[in-house]
């Protein structure tokens, strides 16, 4: 008989969070001055961050790197994302995603999949069959003039198409990027994407990379995904990078076989866990910060309530008076828990920050109301914001309006 595997090692449901939160960067000194260095770093770590367009506080994007580091040079990122130099490019790799260059080819296979149209790629499939002329005005109008936004482009097609109002030139535009024919090349003000053929926006030794099989490219992939996260279960890992059941199922075994996974379980989760080799396993996180409803961190609702033991739904989409958190609502981390949850609007015009409803948590503690004004305080000043102001909703408010009105230490 074979001899019988030795039982995985268990972590606690504690020592996983800690895990995880390190993964993700937190526990960590802010730096006294954030700048390129260090939002090269985040990224590394994270090796995605989504993209949004929702300006209601900032754009998506920017805040995962204000929650890790503290203030920043906003115009820092712009460059590492859509300057002359990039480091960073666009792709659909979660949702609309920043990624380091460096994962470029390794999604190559997912363009493949989109001109083949494989899975949720069949309607853009669909749409590059029927429309080939209108592709080839497209990548002949970018090749001679240059990079184009979508409204740009003039390619004798009038009215709107049927994916969320798009015209035919967005269309066309957005299945050459997903297909990897077009890339963003950088973003007006108004936050329009820019399409660029590749091989004049890319660096040439990433667009010249030799591109590897898909079964390495997702192995890869998902390695850094577990290496992001820690600790993570086999859906973790793959909603991380959104790759299919299937396949992801077989890299994973492929990783744990080469010794690249190891898996544990973790008390109280309902399956095996998967722990990246060199995850660190600190004893203690401490520290603040307010996380956007699509950080890393708590994008996968699933493995939130797992982690956190908090209930997180984004309400954008429901109608107000069925909301019961806010319009976009930011989980306050306070050490080692979600404390707290605000509903956040960035009033520009009037110079302030203003709190629309502040609830608080189960794990909520004394200290959460100072400590949650402090990072509110900080927001604000780095969005160019003179103030907070807090509205008298949810249960935490009064605290929190209380904690507002302390002078500063």
């Amino acid at each position: 008989m074979p001899p019988t595997p030795p039982p995985l090692e268990q972590l606690s449901a504690a020592q996983a969070r800690r895990i995880a939160l390190g993964a993700q960067g937190f526990g960590r000194a802010r730096p006294q001055a954030a700048g390129r260095r260090h939002l090269l770093d985040v990224m590394a770590r994270l090796g995605i961050v989504q993209i949004d367009s929702v300006n209601v506080v900032s754009r998506t994007h920017y805040l995962p790197f204000f929650s890790r580091l503290g203030p920043y040079p906003r115009e820092t990122l712009e460059s590492l994302a859509w300057g002359k130099r990039p480091a960073f490019f666009e792709y659909w790799a979660h949702e609309a995603s920043l990624l380091p260059l460096s994962i470029q080819p390794l999604l190559r296979w997912r363009m493949e999949d989109a001109r083949e149209g494989v899975g949720v790629w069949k309607g853009v499939a669909r749409f590059l069959q029927d429309h080939p002329a209108l592709m080839d005005r497209a990548l002949a109008a970018v090749a001679e003039r240059g990079p184009l936004s979508a409204s740009e482009l003039e390619l004798g097609v009038k009215g709107a198409g049927g994916w969320w109002g798009w015209s035919e030139a967005k269309r066309a535009a957005e299945c050459l990027f997903w297909t990897g024919r077009l890339t963003t090349a950088t973003r007006r003000p108004t936050f329009e994407r820019v399409y660029g053929l590749p091989h004049r926006v890319l660096p040439a030794d990433i667009h010249d990379a030799p591109t590897p099989s898909r079964e390495d490219a997702q192995r890869a992939l998902l390695q850094i995904a577990a290496r992001a996260q820690g600790v993570a279960t086999e859906r973790d890992l793959r909603d991380y990078f959104r790759m299919a059941p299937a396949e992801a199922r077989a890299r994973i075994t492929e990783l744990v076989e080469a010794g690249d996974l190891v898996p544990v379980t973790v008390r109280g989760w309902d399956r095996t866990a998967y722990l990246a080799p060199a995850a660190r396993r600190p004893r203690r996180i401490t520290g603040a910060a307010l996380l956007s409803p699509f950080d890393n961190l708590i994008w996968f609702r699933e493995r939130t309530e797992r982690v956190f033991g908090v209930r997180v739904r984004l309400e954008i989409y429901t109608p107000a008076e069925k909301r019961t958190h806010g319009y976009y609502v930011l989980p306050f981390l306070e050490d080692e828990a979600i404390t707290a949850r605000v509903d956040l609007k960035a009033d520009r015009k009037a110079g302030l920050l203003r709190v629309q409803a502040a609830h608080a948590e189960p794990d909520a503690t004394p200290e959460t109301p100072d400590r949650l004004a402090a990072e509110l305080r900080l927001m604000a000043s780095w969005l160019g914001l003179a103030e907070v102001k807090a509205e008298p909703r949810g249960d935490l408010a009064p605290a929190l309006q209380a904690a507002l009105s302390r002078p500063l230490q």
